[in-house]
């Protein structure tokens, strides 16, 4: 045996080197994946010239000066005017007016922004609410009791998940138009929950399927109905499977683009098909395109933040066995 001694490393914690080489990888994804948001909040900012600018000018202050142009353009239609009518109007009672009338144009009215993120906000949650809602009890039922032909229910139900939106979208537009869905709420929460259930199915069985049974068998020992000790014991340990499947499928509903193109034009069209068609004088108006995309990432953004504990918890329940 030679004199030189060995160091042993822990099979399970990490060396040094290897955590700064995973951090650096974390830091180096985290930058790409956030150039195209940076640059989406910079375009914002910018005044139309300055947004189809070559080269790209960058950096506030620096290569361009911020302006709230693209904010205003969003949320009002313009008019342009005679110079002799912009002069006999009284003086802008706010910064968007005076930034209009700049442009010798003047603001008509609002635009349909604002109703189109409203339907955004109730078709996504509202169809969550049901997909999650379905699914938990559908989730409950294939995990807890023998339902006869269980594993090709359960492959049935994921099948339709497979299956590319396209595929069906002129049936459905055909049903729709049948049963007067066709532009409404409603009939998108139906079709998003119908999407969205199966993929809510499959992740809350895993979640479910790992709560030992023994802790609703005592319940029910102590007098609770089956009812209750879901209700009081299941639901309560399958909260953040519950969470992680709601983000999922909020995620879904809150971007979805091909079924809210064909079955919405105008009451119930969403967020997405709208802010691509944000025309500005001479062509795309870029800086209210990026504006309206900067506000729509924020509620999805917030809620993810606000239950990343429960995210992360739930991506990973289960992992380790006992």
């Amino acid at each position: 045996m030679s004199g030189a001694t060995s160091t042993a490393h822990s099979v399970v914690a990490p060396s040094g080197r290897v955590k700064l080489l995973a951090g650096a990888i974390v830091v180096l994804y985290a930058l790409v994946a956030l150039v195209p948001l940076v640059w989406i909040g910079l375009t914002s900012i910018k005044t139309p010239p300055d947004s189809i600018s070559y080269p790209p000018k960058v950096v506030p202050f620096v290569h361009f000066e911020p302006s709230i142009e693209g904010y205003c353009n969003l949320f009002n239609t313009r008019s342009r005017q005679t110079a002799d009518y912009l002069a006999s109007l009284p003086p802008a009672n706010s910064a968007c007016e005076e930034i209009t009338r700049s442009r010798s144009m003047v603001v008509v009215g609002p635009s349909n922004y604002v109703p189109r993120f409203l339907n955004s906000l109730i078709i996504a949650f509202g169809s969550t609410l049901l997909s999650v809602g379905l699914g938990t009890c559908a989730a409950y039922a294939f995990s807890r009791f023998k339902v006869p032909l269980k594993d090709d229910l359960l492959f049935f139900i994921l099948s339709t998940r497979m299956m590319p939106p396209i595929a069906v979208a002129i049936p459905i537009f055909l049903m729709y138009r049948e049963l007067g869905l066709s532009d409404t709420r409603l009939g998108m929460i139906l079709l998003y929950t119908s999407v969205n259930v199966s993929l809510a199915v499959w992740l809350l069985k895993g979640f479910i399927d790992e709560i030992p049974r023994e802790y609703e068998e005592a319940a029910m020992i102590d007098g609770y109905t089956r009812l209750q000790a879901f209700r009081k014991v299941v639901l309560p340990q399958a909260t953040t499977g519950i969470v992680a499947t709601a983000i999922f499928c909020l995620i879904f509903a809150w971007n979805e683009y091909a079924f809210a193109v064909l079955l919405t034009s105008g009451t119930a069209q969403t967020a997405p098909p709208f802010i691509p068609i944000i025309i500005g004088e001479g062509g795309q108006d870029w800086p209210a395109v990026a504006a309206g995309t900067t506000l729509f990432l924020i509620p999805i953004l917030v809620f993810t933040v606000l239950l990343r504990k429960h995210l992360l918890r739930g991506i990973t329940f289960g992992a380790v066995r006992k």
